[in-house]
């Protein structure tokens, strides 16, 4: 599995700071804090989802895309380990 697979918040932290920086916003902020506190707009999560999908090489299924999952990094975090095939970076067995 590849290692941000296993890790994928400071990937999503990544995200979430560039579309910050579009919108000329500097802001730090913990992995538990909510999303739209630090700044993110509506139009920014909707982005937001489809950089975790395109970063990720994932499918967020729409029954996926609520509030809850999508109020911190922690919890998109929590989303991506459980897309993300398990057999990605294993050998097949022979």
């Amino acid at each position: 599995m590849p290692p941000e697979a296993l890790q994928p918040e400071p990937k999503i932290a990544e995200i979430v700071h560039r579309l910050l920086r579009d919108r000329s916003i500097d802001r730090e902020f913990g992995l538990e804090d909510n999303l739209r506190d630090v700044g993110l707009t509506s139009l920014d999560m909707t982005s937001l989802v489809f950089a975790v999908e395109g970063d990720f090489a994932i499918e967020i299924p729409d029954r996926a895309i609520t509030p809850a999952n999508f109020t911190s990094v922690a919890s998109i975090g929590r989303l991506v380990r459980t897309l993300i095939p398990h057999d990605v970076a294993q050998p097949a067995a022979g």
